[in-house]
């Protein structure tokens, strides 16, 4: 946000340059947390590594529901990876002085595109091209014609369904944080802090349930328990 003090801003200035600052800021601190979660790995995990076993857990569990225990583990380094990135730069923007980085469009976008272009890949690669884009037709070969560019748009509005969600979220709140701070800057923001922080981490679930869910329906189209079927969750998500 233009004419927001930031540490990093006031060193390399506004634009892009601040932006970078903060996805280096974020990497660092990823890499600090994976440094101290297997520098010293132990039975009974204690500090950073029972956190970072307890998410990782956590990830398998959310995507179990989805596409069932054995994919939502091959996936978890995808889903992990993004979660933990997301997550990061969406509680560094609730810091004064910092900015998320996820506020931004052109981080958000990209995230998007890995997501949409790694689903589709999954999907050809197991269920192969023609049978993968024959389900776009649909089951009723004379509606092809009309199913067949429907669900094009619909896969392609994915891309701006992720990343437009969680940029229009983080930007608004990091708006409603600049506003609160400048109205009452003592102690009454607190209550906003909570509020931000419970944002924060819903968006990051939110982002990495529809990941699974876009695995789920690119790579398990003809699972035996059809009420499971991603699409119903993807429209029930996209009112967050």
């Amino acid at each position: 946000m233009e004419g927001v003090f930031t540490f990093i801003g006031s060193i390399v200035g506004e634009g892009s340059g601040m932006v970078t600052g903060h996805l280096i800021l974020v990497t660092i601190i990823i890499m600090w947390l994976a440094f101290k979660a297997t520098s010293n790995l132990k039975a009974v995990p204690t500090g950073a590594q029972n956190i970072l076993e307890a998410y990782l857990g956590g990830v398998i569990a959310m995507g179990k529901d989805v596409i069932g225990e054995e994919l939502a583990r091959k996936y978890l380094p995808l889903v992990a990876t993004i979660g933990l990135f997301v997550l990061v730069c969406n509680l560094l923007g609730i810091i004064p002085g910092f900015e998320s980085p996820t506020n931004n469009i052109n981080v958000t976008l990209p995230l998007a595109l890995v997501v949409f272009i790694y689903y589709n890949y999954e999907g050809i690669k197991k269920q192969g091209a023609v049978h993968y884009f024959a389900h776009f037709a649909g089951p009723v070969k004379a509606l092809a014609p009309l199913m067949f560019p429907i669900e094009v748009v619909s896969h392609i509005s994915r891309i701006i369904s992720l990343s437009f969600r969680l940029f229009g979220n983080i930007k608004g709140d990091d708006l409603f944080l600049w506003v609160l701070l400048m109205l009452v800057p003592w102690i009454v923001p607190l209550p906003g802090f909570l509020l931000l922080t419970f944002s924060a981490l819903l968006q990051t679930f939110v982002f990495m349930i529809l990941t699974y869910v876009y695995l789920a329906g690119a790579v398990a189209l003809e699972e035996e328990h059809p009420e499971k079927a991603p699409e119903p969750v993807a429209d029930t998500l996209g009112a967050v």
